[in-house]
Formats: structure tokens, C-alpha cells, sequence
């Protein structure tokens, strides 16, 4: 059987600033296929194009990736602001409708940064614009200046539940993550859980309460050494075992898909 597909969410840019792409960090790909052993297939994320009935399934798991435009605060109940940010409505109208769906049935995704905050909102929770405003927060954004390797570098803890299961699957009660994030969430959303803050209570870690499937999600960008950080290893050896297992479900489900 071929490898597990992994849908990763794309973002609208501009190539040479003036050529429309849909674009994916190699880090994405190279996370989903070297480390979670799954084939990563970037997804054009806008409704004219693709529909979420189909992406369930042509895909086993997708990755919620990060990027630059935040979700629309009309999806949460707020007026736009300046400090909200740039916005992607096509993305919003892709990636909400299809955690609801993957939370349903059981069809994993794993969240990063935007992808996190994606999953808040789809479950019906709010974010604040800008989170280092806020008395007693620590700046959370990129760092303007420097290499990648400076701007994704290690720069704080984050500490999990006792018995959650980000302390499980880690097995310890905090690592140390990049961060590279402007918003952050407001409000959990129905079902949602909080399983892991920064030193400053920024909520890092989250999954679905009750979901049959997996629903990690981090605020931080384990893509970033995924095959070397051991954190970010576990988490995307983790969710490829999940995608693996739903295809798994899939072809059994549909004995003629065995041997394909």
C-alpha cells in the first residue's frame, strides 16, 4: 500500500510579487513525508477550487499549517481591526468547515500556529489580535532580523498537564518550542481543551475533548528540524501513525483498495 496522504493547507502569495501562487514551506513537506512517513500533497485552499467533501476523501490526515494572514474575526464574532492583521477568506472558508468535518469523523489533523488558532475558532472560540499587548505577555512574534535559524530558534518552555496528552506523548511536563506568532487564543471553543501554556500562560497546546481522532494542535512550528528536535519528531511520528491507521481504516473499509 502506498503512504498515507497528507493534505498540507496552503497559503496565497505572491511570487516576484505579482504572480498569484499557492504556496507551502519545504519544512511542511519535508516533516510530513521524512518524519510522519506520509505523502504530502499541498492543497490549493479556496473554495472555487477544491470542496471539503473531496479533500476527506482523497486525503488520510492533513496539516493545518502556519501563515502570515490571520483567520477573519468575523468568524468569532468581532469587527476587523488593524492589529487583526492580513486575512485569507478563501483559506478561512477551506480549513473551518474541514476541522469541523475531520472532528466528526475522526479524520486527523494536526494544527500549527495559524492551523492552532484555526482549530479554536472552527470549534467556536475567539483570539486576541495581538497577544503582546496584553499586560504581563512576552513578545511571541518572529524576530525582524536574522538567519532561520535564529528566527525558528528554541526560545521558551511549555508546560503540559500531568495527565494530558501532550505530557504523554513526550514524556515530560515541558519542552522548549520556537515561537513565531503575533495572535493567540482568546477563548477556547466548545470541546476544546488547553493542554499546554508559555511561562506567561499563552495557550500552546490543545486537542478536542471526545474527538475519535487525532486533534493535536501547537501554537509553536515543530516543522522547523522536525527530524532532529525531538519533540517535533514525536509529534509528527505521532500524527503519521494516525494518518497511517485511518488509511488503514479506509482500505479495509473498501476491500478494493488494498491493492492499489
Amino acid at each position: 500500500m502506498s503512504r498515507p496522504v497528507v493534505g498540507i493547507i496552503g497559503n496565497m502569495n505572491l511570487l516576484n510579487d505579482s504572480y498569484p501562487v499557492h504556496a507551502g514551506g519545504t519544512m511542511n513537506s519535508a516533516a510530513v513525508a521524512q518524519v510522519a512517513g506520509c505523502l504530502p500533497l499541498l492543497i490549493p485552499t479556496d473554495p472555487r477550487l477544491v470542496g471539503v467533501a473531496e479533500l476527506l476523501e482523497v486525503c488520510d490526515g492533513f496539516l493545518l499549517t502556519g501563515g502570515r494572514p490571520n483567520v477573519h474575526p468575523e468568524e468569532y464574532g468581532e469587527e476587523p481591526t488593524e492589529a487583526h492583521g492580513a486575512f485569507d477568506r478563501c483559506r478561512d472558508a477551506i480549513t473551518l468547515p474541514l476541522v469541523r468535518a475531520c472532528v466528526e469523523r475522526g479524520q486527523p489533523f494536526l494544527g500549527v500556529c495559524r492551523g492552532f488558532q484555526e482549530v479554536n475558532v472552527a470549534m467556536g472560540g475567539t483570539l486576541h489580535p495581538e497577544i503582546r499587548d496584553l499586560p504581563g505577555r512576552m513578545n511571541h512574534r518572529m524576530p525582524p532580523e536574522g538567519t532561520l535559524e535564529e528566527k525558528f530558534a528554541l526560545r521558551h518552555a511549555v508546560r503540559f498537564t500531568p495527565d494530558g496528552p501532550f505530557r504523554q506523548l513526550f514524556g515530560a511536563e515541558e519542552v522548549m518550542t520556537n515561537t513565531l506568532h503575533g495572535q493567540g487564543i482568546k477563548s477556547a471553543g466548545s470541546r476544546i481543551v488547553i493542554d499546554g501554556w508559555a511561562p506567561d500562560d499563552t495557550p500552546e497546546a490543545l486537542y478536542v475533548q471526545g474527538a475519535p481522532g487525532f486533534t493535536l494542535s501547537v501554537q509553536w512550528h515543530p516543522e522547523w528540524n522536525a527530524a532532529e528536535d525531538p519533540a517535533s519528531r514525536q509529534l509528527f511520528q505521532a500524527f503519521g501513525a494516525a494518518a497511517g491507521a485511518w488509511q488503514a481504516g479506509r482500505a479495509a473499509a473498501s476491500p478494493h483498495l488494498k491493492s492499489a
